[in-house]
Formats: structure tokens, C-alpha cells, sequence
């Protein structure tokens, strides 16, 4: 995610200590569009925001309440205080992984930028990422695919404009066998081949084919298959919990 895409989400920024204040502070100005949220004994310091940023928001209720609301109204949220805290106020209001915000907690010194919630599917690791960058601070990630560096089953391509068609179940156990460095085919029959998202090589456990055909499935412990063919209700039975589709834009190269 670069600024131009956040300007497209609906961000809030949350912060309770003079220091996690000049963080958002900084941050307004890459993301003019995001909602601010400031202890209200801070809330004198918004006439040095930037100009082009929304005017701060004093929080006037307990924050327990405010992240109730935080979770219904935005995509992504950034919090300036510890995990605990997050987790805490959090807790009663998380719903699933396809529903709630990705969230993504920052430490009072702006050293380290965490994503805890919705890092793949609510975009929260990519966000991370980006916010990272602009603080020139550590992401940490704690889902394994980011960790290790290797293929994010259930977002793969996304950006490419591809679509995932496999059952929940296939995905967390494909996801298993990636990240567990278990033989992996992936077949390549269509879409853009830009789709490895690092700069280092493909894991030695990936293995590249162009058709099915050519691959022994007792060989493998998943198959990855990017195509527009038709998949039988057998083959996805013969392959049940080994198999994820992936569906490219028809006229993708």
C-alpha cells in the first residue's frame, strides 16, 4: 500500500501519550485523509498538524467505548500504545478475520510497527509495511508466511488482480504445508508471472510447472494452480485439503 491507495481506505489514528502524538502527528502528513484521535489533554497540540491533514478528534469517552466505534466505521487503524492495551480494548468487539479492521499497533518511541489484527486478508501487514517505511521504523511480523518470507497462500496475487477459489480448510492447510517447507507445486497456466513478492529467491520447496499435466500430485504435499480452466468436483475431491486455485484476470500476461 503506498499513500495514493490509502487515500481509498478509511483510516483512523489513535494516540494517549504526548509522544505517540508527535508520531501521528508525522503520520497525518502521509495520510491526510486519516481520522485522528487524541487524549483530550493533547488535543491544544492540533494547531501544529499539517494543514492538509483532518483536524484532530479529542477523545472524550473511555477508549474501551471509542474502539467499538473504531471498528465498525474504519479499515485499518493505528495504534500508538502497548499490545496489551490493543489486545484488551479489542477483545470484545473482534468478529473474523474477513470482517474486522487490520490494526496495527506502534510503540511509544515509534521503533517498531506491529501488525496484531487482520494481517493478511484486512491488508494489515502491507499497511504495516508502508507506515514502517515512512517512519523509518521495524515492521515485526508475526504470521509465519511474512516471517519466513514465503508464498501467502490466501492472498497471493491479490494485487495482480486474482482471485482465490478453494475452500476455507484447503487454504489453512496449504498455508501449513508452505510455511512447514513441505514439497509444493505450483502451476503457472495463466496471469502474470510478477507474483513472488520479495527480492530473494523462490523457496527451494516451491516447484515451477506451466502445465498440470506435467505434475505427479503424489509427489506433493500441495498444489497451487493459477488458471482458467475448469476445475472437476472430482479433482477437488481427489486433492480435498491440497489444492488452491487461483483466478487471473482473463487477459492478464
Amino acid at each position: 500500500m503506498n499513500s495514493s491507495e490509502a487515500d481509498k481506505t478509511r483510516i483512523a489514528m489513535v494516540a494517549i501519550t504526548l509522544h505517540g502524538t508527535s508520531i501521528v502527528k508525522k503520520l497525518a502528513g502521509y495520510y491526510p485523509d486519516a481520522d485522528v484521535f487524541l487524549a483530550e489533554k493533547f488535543i491544544a497540540s492540533k494547531e501544529n498538524f499539517p494543514e492538509t491533514a483532518n483536524s484532530p478528534r479529542a477523545i472524550t469517552t473511555p477508549v474501551k467505548l471509542l474502539m467499538g466505534q473504531l471498528f465498525e466505521e474504519y479499515d485499518y487503524l493505528v495504534l500508538v500504545f502497548s499490545i496489551g492495551a490493543a489486545v484488551r480494548l479489542m477483545a470484545p468487539f473482534l468478529k473474523s478475520k474477513r470482517e474486522d479492521p487490520g490494526v496495527v499497533v506502534i510503540d511509544d518511541c515509534g521503533q517498531f510497527v506491529i501488525p496484531v489484527l487482520s494481517g493478511h486478508i484486512g491488508g494489515a501487514n502491507a499497511f504495516a509495511a508502508d507506515v514502517a517505511q515512512y517512519l523509518n521504523a521495524t515492521p515485526v511480523y508475526t504470521t509465519a508466511s511474512e516471517a519466513r518470507q514465503t508464498l501467502p497462500v490466501d492472498i497471493l496475487g491479490r494485487e495482480l488482480g486474482w482471485t482465490v477459489e478453494a475452500p476455507h480448510a484447503n487454504q489453512v492447510k496449504v498455508a501449513a504445508h508452505v510455511v512447514n517447507d513441505e514439497p509444493i507445486a505450483f502451476i503457472q497456466e495463466a496471469g502474470s508471472t510478477d507474483w513472488w513478492p520479495y527480492k530473494k529467491k523462490l523457496p527451494e520447496n516451491i516447484h515451477l510447472y506451466k502445465q498440470f499435466h506435467d505434475v505427479k500430485l503424489e509427489n506433493y504435499a500441495a498444489v497451487l494452480w493459477v488458471t482458467h480452466a475448469l476445475v472437476s468436483k472430482e479433482l477437488w475431491k481427489t486433492l480435498e485439503g491440497r489444492l488452491i486455485v487461483y483466478r487471473p484476470p482473463v487477459n492478464q500476461h
